[in-house]
C-alpha cells in the first residue's frame, strides 16, 4: 500500500499547475543522491537553479511528502550548516530492510 501512497503523491504533485519541470527536476536530483540526500545548496549547483527557484520547489515536494528533512547536516560553502533532504521512498526502503 505503501507504493500505491508513492505513486499517487507523485501524480498530484505532476499536475499541479506551474514549475512541473523544475520540481521534477529538484526531486530526480534529490532521487538520484540516494540516501546521502542534499542540501539546498548541493541542488542549486548540481542544477545551476537560484535558491529563490530551487527553494519552493523543494518545499513543494516536502509538503507533498515525496522529500524528507533528516537529521544530518553538511557544510556549505560560506561554512554554515545546512539541512540535508532525501527522497522518502529511500527511507522507506531503508525501513523495511531494518525490519527484516
Amino acid at each position: 500500500m505503501i507504493g500505491h501512497r508513492q505513486t499517487s503523491k507523485e501524480a498530484y504533485l505532476r499536475v499541479l499547475p506551474g514549475a512541473a519541470n523544475l520540481r521534477a527536476a529538484v526531486y530526480s536530483y534529490i532521487v538520484r543522491q540516494g540516501i546521502s540526500g542534499a542540501t539546498d545548496e548541493e541542488i542549486c549547483d548540481a542544477l545551476d537553479m537560484g535558491g529563490s527557484t530551487e527553494r519552493p520547489r523543494r518545499i513543494e515536494l516536502v509538503e507533498g511528502d515525496l522529500v524528507v528533512e533528516t537529521d544530518r547536516r553538511r557544510y556549505t560553502k560560506s561554512g554554515r550548516l545546512a539541512i540535508v533532504w532525501v527522497a522518502r521512498k529511500h527511507l522507506i526502503v531503508r525501513d523495511v530492510r531494518q525490519d527484516g
